[in-house]
């Protein structure tokens, strides 16, 4: 694909709102906490993260998660950056089809044949729906069809319900319309943590003729509903092979070398069925191809991946130094593939 810079107006839209809404004080902790971990001049570091902000696209969590304190130049040009993947989602993601990514609904609908599980969608007239497959499936998991970080997830088992027309009616008043089997995943993902269903964030791009793999993460939970680091979870960054680069780690400053609860190590993870990954992030990146910058969530399950969501707004996953002692980032994949 041939070089295309990001367009000017688009970036200076985006500085824009964020100088609108940035907060000095979460600027200053921020700069507080980069500057106990790594043996920095706090004003050195609220002046280094102002400048990245403005000038190099850096956003201020990313300056933290990505140990940019301690970073050189030439090491900090070689990571991807939220401000830039923002940049890239609204220029490559058709606004006309983002609505199928934002709705659970109409996404279920729309990616129905690589759900590879039931699921229903909650209404007035189907109470007795819902009690038949909850009943069946012994436990569900619930959704809103709008919410982002694991907000609006639910999860409900069928032995602790005594009413079902009050169960149906809660889910209804609630907005939990979407209601799915829960996944079963795979053995090696099981291995670390059992209780969440641990999916895998790969982060693609379609140029129109071949599926670029940019990212890939995966996360862990804490036997929570999900896997997001609202729930407690954490993530490690995978090689091209699947194979986990180091620790895990998350946005609060905690590393984690072995799973807190499993007492697998987390440098030690192979995701199972790679080859399989690869081509199901094929076939589920051209089912809507005017959406080309995609964050896809799968969880591998005994039988292949299969699909929980996709992220047009791709957000990013990138390698913490301090944890793996590596000092490079994914940029560089993005910028072969996508040309900018």
């Amino acid at each position: 694909m041939s070089s295309q810079r990001l367009g000017l107006s688009t970036r200076l839209r985006y500085l824009a709102a964020r100088a609108q809404r940035i907060n000095v004080g979460s600027v200053i902790e921020r700069a507080k906490e980069a500057s106990t971990a790594h043996s920095k001049w706090t004003p050195a570091v609220v002046a280094d993260m102002l400048w990245q902000a403005g000038f190099r696209n850096v956003g201020f969590q990313d300056y933290i998660d990505y140990d940019f304190a301690i970073l050189t130049r030439d090491e900090r040009a070689t990571y991807m950056t939220h401000p830039v993947s923002n940049q890239l989602s609204q220029k490559y993601d058709d606004p006309a089809f983002r609505h199928i990514f934002h709705d659970k609904l109409e996404f279920d609908r729309v990616f129905a044949d690589y759900l590879r599980r039931e699921w229903l969608v909650v209404a007035p007239d189907n109470a007795e729906a819902v009690r038949e497959l909850t009943e069946r499936l012994g436990t569900i998991v619930t959704k809103e069809p709008i919410g982002q970080a694991g907000t609006g997830v639910h999860r409900y088992h069928a032995a602790d319900v005594t009413d079902w027309a009050e169960f149906h009616a809660g889910l209804l008043s609630r907005g939990e319309l979407l209601i799915e089997e829960v996944i079963t995943q795979h053995a090696d993902l099981a291995a670390v943590c059992p209780g969440t269903v641990n999916t895998t964030r790969v982060t693609a791009f379609f140029d129109g003729t071949k599926t670029h793999i940019l990212a890939m993460a995966q996360k862990f939970g804490r036997g929570e509903v999900s896997d997001q680091m609202t729930f407690g979870g954490f993530y490690t960054m995978l090689d091209e092979r699947g194979h986990s680069m180091g620790p895990g780690y998350d946005s609060h400053s905690h590393v984690h070398e072995f799973h807190p609860d499993s007492g697998a190590r987390i440098a030690d993870f192979q995701l199972p069925m790679i080859d399989d990954v690869i081509a199901f992030v094929d076939q589920v990146a051209r089912v809507i191809p005017q959406v080309q910058y995609v964050g896809w969530d799968i969880v591998v399950t005994p039988d292949g991946p299969v699909l929980v969501e996709g992220n047009w707004g791709a957000g990013v996953y990138e390698n913490k130094p301090s944890a793996t002692g590596i000092r490079t980032g994914n940029k560089d994949r993005y910028r072969k593939a996508i040309g900018f």
